[in-house]
């Protein structure tokens, strides 16, 4: 073989090797594509707050029909508004005693965040319990001490007693009233001379006899004293105290009387002239909205007709119109502030001038009052006069 054909082969086989190559590299799996990172995970939603827990501590049952009746009521009104966001609870019938510190003591203790008590006999107990739990709100019904963590609210409900006035001395034949009275403190004395005025204003003949059963709730001594005051000539009873005992003594004896704190229609309808309520609902729930919010602050505060607190309803047919538009032209100046109920002159049933003309009685003044206007007999209890 010459050089010549070996070259000639060699170049050939040179040729076949590339060649064999090439299909091999053509034949070449492709690498895969790497994997896509995973996706973050979601962050996990924030844990739902824990509810309120609101507590409500009450003097009467809550079928009293009258005071504790409308706090329970102010109690669900914060349910329906705030739904999950609170855990409400109540005990009931709660006395004016050592039993007011254990309860409200019990209530701090299960975890319950503002605490609501509904009479002015708690005031001492309350404090004492605030002074231990200072991470606990307190609100305290009808008294005048506060703390830190301890504030009070209080209605104006002489402003309904001067309106049931103004229907009584209106519809009294006797020109006789009659007040079925709780215990002597300035809110009940306040309460029988603003149902005086209001009667004054329109009868100025009337008198009012009063009789005091030394309790809040007590059905069988408000009757007592209601057949009482009936007995010695009052034809249209109101009452300061808790049931329902007053008005049904007055329709059992066919005489006129009023509810009190809750509408009691129901239960005298014939006696019934109409019903001096209370809605605490718009109170308690600004002041669970304020604990909510971290706006709660303590302090005072006293509400009436001009914040919806108060007022005079189911009036009865028999009342005449002129009365009734009288009502509605005392509402609306104690909404507008154009009226006040404690201007003077007035007189004390002494003769002395407590509130001198033109002067209007301030809130200190009526906070402590402790002596009869003209037109009420006798004197306070506790009064040296």
């Amino acid at each position: 073989m010459t050089d010549l054909t070996k070259r000639s082969l060699l170049q050939v086989a040179a040729l076949s090797a590339v060649a064999a190559a090439a299909l091999v590299g053509c034949g070449k799996k492709e690498e895969p594509a790497p994997a896509p990172a995973p996706a973050a995970a979601a962050p996990a939603p924030a844990p739902k707050p824990e509810p309120l827990k609101v507590a409500w501590a009450y003097v009467g049952p809550v079928g009293d029909g009258g005071w504790t009746f409308a706090h329970d009521n102010g109690r669900k009104a914060v349910e329906k508004e705030f739904g999950d966001k609170v855990v409400t609870s109540f005990v009931e019938k709660v006395p004016e005693s050592a039993d007011a510190e254990r309860v409200i003591r019990d209530m701090a203790a299960q975890g319950n965040k503002l605490i609501f008590g509904t009479t002015f006999g708690y005031m001492e107990p309350m404090l004492k319990v605030a002074a231990d739990n200072k991470e606990v709100k307190f609100e305290h019904a009808t008294g005048y001490k506060t703390a830190e963590n301890m504030r009070t609210y209080d209605s104006r409900t002489y402003e309904g007693a001067y309106m049931a006035g103004v229907i009584a001395g209106k519809m009294t034949k006797s020109n006789t009233l009659g007040v079925v009275a709780s215990i002597p403190i300035p809110e009940v004395v306040r309460n029988i001379n603003s149902f005086t005025l209001g009667a004054q204003s329109v009868n100025p003949k009337v008198k009012t006899k009063v009789v005091w059963v030394n309790e809040w709730f007590n059905p069988p001594k408000e009757t007592e004293a209601a057949t009482a005051l009936i007995n010695g000539g009052a034809d249209v009873l109101m009452q300061n105290t808790d049931s329902s005992a007053v008005l049904q003594t007055a329709e059992k004896m066919n005489k006129r009387a009023f509810g009190w704190d809750s509408d009691m229609t129901a239960y005298g309808p014939k006696a019934h002239l109409g019903s001096a309520v209370i809605n605490w609902g718009p109170y308690y729930i600004k002041a669970v909205r304020d604990a909510l919010e971290g706006k709660w602050t303590t302090g005072q505060s006293w509400w009436g007709v001009k914040e919806g607190a108060i007022d005079m309803v189911s009036i009865a047919a028999d009342v005449p119109e002129e009365t009734k538009k009288k009502i509605d032209e005392v509402k609306a100046g104690l909404k507008d502030g154009s009226f006040s109920i404690w201007k003077g002159p007035i007189t004390d049933n002494t003769g002395k001038v407590v509130v001198a003309k033109d002067t209007v009685a301030d809130d200190k003044f009526l906070g402590g009052i402790n002596f009869y206007v003209k037109g009420v007999e006798g004197k306070v209890p506790g009064d040296k006069k």
